[in-house]
């Protein structure tokens, strides 16, 4: 027992390791408890007139769209008469700095009214209790919340302005403001004014669209519909569907003050009540002799077409034979309502020169307005016209005057026609000082006051122009108009020949056809005169330049004569190298030309001579039309042959069945043994013509016939069938050789050979 070990002893601890979780809890409960400490809220209270829709634990405090607090309890106010609830709000600790008697709340929910519904949001998240920070003021824990949302504050970034009108109308507080029917604004608030005898509406305009308001900008108000109604329709105005419910106001800046300086926001503005009372016009007395059909607040005053202003008032004088009206006019129009402004009322009138003021047939009888000049005496008080003044000479456009012996049925009113389109009319008439001679005054309006120059012919257009002959009657009128109440016609030969007065004066001639001999004289020799008469035209590049004045046959009796006057530029024409040609139809099985001879009848072309030589008056007219090939663009070459088969003019010529040129012509050679035949190879395929190519006559058909084969018919085209054609083909590789030069010589063979119909080289073609 002695051999047993011996135990080793140590002293006991009063330390466990048990007590490290007491610990640790006891350091997290503190932390928490130091953490809701620090992140509670502030307690306040806010009195409410209804508890109604708030709900303890439930309804939040929100700012802009964020939850700032929550109500945590509710209690009735026991204090003063008015009874009201009091509700007690948690607020978040951030929120303590803004705790102002400055501060506001209010009670959003859902509300439906005339100006748009609000609060739409809370149909879903339920009402909550909206504030609006206060910067200024003591600190405070209670407050009195606002009965309805409180206007928009002056600092929000936009422009606010201040509008007085008479009443209030249908407008409401968030009615919109409107500008060309876009909503850039709304009414913040309004409230008497302090004198009590005018109302003042606070207006916001965003900041998008501050810049439209200008210091001369005019505000109506444009709530609900406008109706004008009378004979002339029903004239209804509105702004919006909003404004029809919610009413509204909408603003512009006219016309002639666009250049208005911004405006000053602390200067108030007039609203108007209506469009009509903001364009606030000019007004004048106008003392009228003819009143008939005219209606105060409806009779538009017009200039030109365009209403520049409104009869207000119509009062008959006690004469009873003549009446004071009272106009409203455009402002625009103040630099003109000056001595020497006139005045007329416009109505229906029908006569033989037309009818007169066929609009008022519609709209009703107007008032017409001419100005007078800008800078003369100022005047408000005028004597209307019994009709209407003759034209202004400072009237826009042209004005001349025409001399003849007869007036014809020409009269005051009666139309100035170019190629039938009414440009001017007749303005007066009077006898010259010698009496010999009649004086018209013409006016050619604006636009079409450069279609008259010093060569300009003009010529009574009245009535009918008979005129007959074995061809047929040939009826002639410029217009209905003309024919009813006379008219002029006229037409300029020359470009750029200048008028010589500041008034021109022109003769008037009896017809177009006297109007028409000038010019210059010339004898054209034809083989026959086949379609050919008097009054034939004669045309370059579809222009008529000329006619045909008689047709007779020469002294020996071998050919016709045409005596032919030049009108157009003659001086280019009559000279040595002018080349003239019967132009009538040609009928081809494949080609066809000049058909549209068959209804209008053959005519002369006339070539002018290039090369400015001396002038010439005796021609003889070309058997066909002239080769014009040389002065085409493309690559000219010559193809000799032994004999010309079916090749002419005009037949193609092709490379690989494709059309690449044609033939301009052909000649016997020097020697007269060989037909020179001449192509024309277009430009984009010039490149495939080479020293090494083929050229073979493909006109018509080869047959291949064998005894146990068949026959075989080869033809290059239908086209080539019946007209003729040539083909070629260029070979690869070096025998293809250098491009075709000019005038280059080619064999043409009578057929192609296999080997000829295998080449297909690769070129790249012109652009």
């Amino acid at each position: 027992m002695s051999d047993l070990p011996t135990a080793k002893t140590r002293p006991a601890s009063n330390w466990s390791a048990i007590w490290v979780l007491p610990l640790i809890a006891l350091i997290i409960g503190g932390w928490l408890g130091w953490r809701a400490y620090n992140q509670s809220g502030i307690e306040i209270q806010v009195r409410f007139e209804s508890g109604e829709g708030i709900q303890a634990n439930k309804t939040e405090v929100v700012f802009k769209g964020m939850s700032v607090g929550k109500v945590t309890a509710l209690a009735l106010d026991e204090k003063g008469d008015n009874k009201g609830v009091i509700a007690t709000i948690e607020m978040n600790k951030a929120a303590e700095p803004h705790m102002r008697t400055s501060t506001r709340f209010w009670l959003v929910k859902p509300s439906v009214t005339l100006a748009g519904i609000t609060g739409l949001e809370t149909l879903v998240s339920g009402n909550y209790i909206a504030v609006s920070p206060g910067e200024g003021g003591e600190p405070t824990r209670s407050f009195t919340a606002l009965a309805s949302p409180p206007p928009l504050s002056d600092t929000e970034p936009g422009l606010h302005l201040t509008l007085k009108a008479d009443r209030l109308g249908s407008l409401n507080r968030d009615s919109p403001v409107f500008y060309k029917q876009i909503k850039v604004g709304r009414v913040k608030s309004f409230a008497l004014s302090d004198d009590q005898h005018t109302v003042e509406l606070k207006v916001f305009i965003e900041p998008t669209y501050a810049n439209l308001v200008r210091k001369h900008t005019r505000f109506w108000n444009a709530s609900g519909i406008s109706i004008d109604a009378g004979l002339s329709g029903v004239k209804v105005r509105s702004e919006s569907l909003s404004s029809i419910v919610a009413g509204g106001i909408a603003f512009a800046t006219p016309e002639h003050r666009q250049d208005s300086p911004p405006t000053d926001p602390s200067l108030p503005f007039r609203l108007y009540e209506d469009f009509d009372a903001a364009q606030a016009g000019i007004r004048i007395k106008v003392k009228l002799t003819d009143f008939e059909g005219l209606q105060a607040g409806r009779t538009p005053v017009m200039y030109k077409g365009i209403q520049v202003g409104m009869l207000k008032t119509l009062k008959v004088d006690p004469d009873l034979n003549s009446a004071t009206s009272e106009l409203t006019l455009d402002p625009q129009a103040e630099d003109y309502l000056v001595e020497g402004t006139q005045f007329w009322v416009v109505k229906p009138s029908i006569s033989l020169a037309g009818i007169t003021g066929l609009e008022a047939l519609v709209k009703g009888n107007y008032i017409a307005i001419r100005p007078g000049d800008k800078g003369a005496t100022p005047q408000r008080e005028f004597e209307a016209r019994a009709k209407a003044p003759p034209l202004d000479l400072r009237a826009p456009g042209l004005h001349l005057v025409l001399f003849t012996e007869n007036l014809g049925s020409l009269e005051v009113g009666s139309p100035i026609l170019y190629k039938q389109v009414k440009v001017g009319t007749v303005q007066s008439y009077q006898f010259s000082r010698t009496n010999k001679q009649l004086i018209i005054g013409v006016h050619i309006e604006k636009e079409y006051a450069n279609l008259v120059n010093g060569s300009t012919r003009f010529w009574n257009a009245s009535g009918i122009t008979l005129t007959g002959g074995l061809s047929g009657i040939q009826v002639k009128a410029e217009s209905l108009q003309s024919l009813m109440a006379g008219g002029i016609a006229f037409e300029t030969p020359k470009a750029n020949v200048p008028l010589q007065k500041r008034i021109p004066r022109f003769r008037l001639f009896e017809s177009q056809d006297e109007a028409n001999k000038t010019g210059t004289m010339v004898t054209i020799k034809v083989e026959r005169a086949d379609g050919l008469k008097e009054g034939t035209p004669i045309r370059y590049k579809g222009l008529d330049v000329g006619k045909v004045e008689n047709v007779d046959l020469s002294d020996d009796l071998q050919s016709v004569l045409l005596t032919a006057r030049i009108t157009e530029v003659p001086e280019r024409i009559a000279r040595v190298g002018t080349q003239f040609w019967v132009v009538k139809p040609a009928l081809g099985i494949v080609k066809t030309a000049n058909l549209e001879t068959l209804v209008t009848g053959q005519y002369l072309e006339v070539q002018p001579a290039i090369k400015n030589a001396g002038p010439q008056k005796n021609f003889t007219a070309l058997p066909q039309p002239p080769d014009f090939a040389e002065r085409e663009a493309g690559l000219s070459l010559v193809l000799s042959a032994p004999r010309r088969g079916s090749i002419k003019p005009g037949v193609p010529v092709t490379y690989r069945e494709v059309t690449v040129g044609k033939v301009t012509g052909y000649e016997l050679g020097d020697t007269a043994d060989r037909v020179l035949i001449k192509i024309l190879i277009e430009p984009r395929y010039a490149t495939l013509v080479r020293g090494g190519s083929r050229f073979w006559n493909s006109s018509g058909f080869g047959v291949d016939f064998g005894l146990f084969k068949g026959a075989t018919v080869k033809t290059e085209s239908l086209e080539t069938l019946i007209e003729g054609g040539i083909a070629f083909a260029t070979p690869d590789g070096e025998r293809m050789g250098s491009p075709a030069r000019p005038q280059q010589t080619f064999a043409l063979f009578d057929k192609a050979e296999d080997e000829w119909l295998q080449w297909a080289p690769k070129i790249q073609l012109g652009k």
